[in-house]
């Protein structure tokens, strides 16, 4: 028990870890080599799992895929973000979270006909041949040209530029009339100046960080303690262990129908009301759902309050939070605020453990519901609107 114990907190420390380097090494290094860096440690890792001899080098080789997997869920929604034009970023980054949130139920259904029949091992094999299966494929994959406008190195985003004009002629048989990327609006509000990791907490920084960390710690303690909670929940309420699996799996259904919705309205309604929303009826979805034992009930309210989760992983996080920080700080900006969320993922269930022993199942939504409803608040007063706007 206590390895499996380990095994689990040490990928969350591999995730927490590897969001903070990510950040670092993608605005200093640029965004194509994070990427790629952190996808061959990832696959790499997966694959050495299969010959793990015993359950310590297994532990530790998932702390390292923890790592890769970290650095590529910062890099992903940030780098996406800044190739894509400002007034339909938030569908495109949005389909990207909708495909992310599609991962684990595909996950566990190939984990329930590969395991059973041919063991572990090959899970591990399976996820580690993909990844490096992607990795060789997206070495092609151009720098940002913004990271290159915010390094001074001109020539090299006009490269990049310049390649996009010539494939949409071939595509379209149509010319670009060219652009001066001195002249040019997408590019003339990028600030060049060197960057610091202080900055994140400098005057003009520092509400956007705080804000960042908090989302991102509110959202991840909502999912992390609904999702993989819910099952013990329910069962602490009285439901049989075999009806909450099955109730847990149809509220799960609201995962990707949330992240559809945010994909799809976010750049009509905007980032800032629409996350301040979802935590509202996060909150009082959840506080509804705690004193409900009328299984029809349940499963409803359950299923609409992981539609407002799912609304803000694909809003909040995938959009709204890369979109707070100029390009210099993007990466640190948004790596430090997703560590922080894969902190709280590493505290919450003691958290949770403590409440469901001494307080029962009802004080656990009662705590997620105040977070949502704090962060909102927060939201309201701090938080920018950064709807189609040009990033910095």
């Amino acid at each position: 028990m206590f390895l499996n114990a380990a095994f689990i907190s040490t990928t969350f420390i591999g995730l927490f870890l590897g969001s903070i380097a990510s950040g670092v090494i993608g605005d200093l290094k640029g965004r194509q080599f994070a990427y790629q860096i952190n996808l061959l440690i990832f696959g790499l890792a997966s694959l050495a799992s299969f010959f793990a001899p015993n359950m310590i080098t297994l532990i530790i080789l998932r702390g390292i895929a923890g790592f890769g997997l970290g650095a590529e869920i910062v890099t992903g929604f940030a780098l996406l973000g800044e190739f894509v034009p400002a007034g339909s970023r938030g569908k495109w980054v949005g389909s990207l979270s909708v495909l992310a949130n599609c991962s684990a139920p595909i996950a566990t259904f190939i984990g329930f006909l590969i395991i059973p029949s041919i063991g572990w091992r090959w899970m591990f094999v399976i996820v580690g041949i993909a990844s490096l299966i992607v990795w060789y494929f997206r070495r092609s994959l151009p720098e940002s040209p913004r990271w290159y406008f915010s390094q001074g190195r001109y020539s090299d985003a006009e490269k990049v530029v310049r390649q996009f004009e010539q494939e949409a002629e071939k595509k379209y048989g149509t010319r670009h009339p060219g652009v001066n990327l001195n002249d040019q609006q997408q590019f003339d509000q990028i600030d060049t100046r060197k960057s610091r990791f202080s900055e994140l907490f400098s005057s003009n920084e520092i509400r956007k960080t705080i804000l960042a960390c908090v989302i991102l710690a509110a959202i991840n303690t909502a999912a992390f303690t609904f999702v993989t909670w819910a099952p013990t929940l329910l069962v602490n309420s009285g439901i049989t262990v075999s009806k909450s699996l099955g109730y847990s799996a149809l509220m799960m259904l609201g995962a990707p129908v949330g992240a559809f919705i945010g994909r799809s309205t976010v750049d009509r309604i905007g980032r800032k009301w629409m996350i301040v929303g979802a935590f509202v009826m996060t909150a009082v979805f959840g506080y509804g759902y705690a004193f409900q034992t009328n299984p029809a009930a349940i499963m409803s309210l359950g299923f609409l309050m992981t539609v407002c989760i799912y609304i803000l992983m694909a809003v909040a996080l995938s959009i709204y939070v890369p979109e707070l920080f100029p390009t210099r700080l993007r990466m640190r900006g948004n790596g430090t605020a997703q560590a922080v969320g894969r902190f709280f993922t590493i505290i919450t269930p003691y958290a949770v453990a403590g409440l469901l022993s001494t307080q029962g199942p009802i004080s656990i939504f009662i705590m997620i519901g105040i977070f949502m409803a704090v962060t909102a608040v927060l939201t309201i007063f701090w938080g920018p609107e950064t709807k189609k706007q040009i990033l910095k």
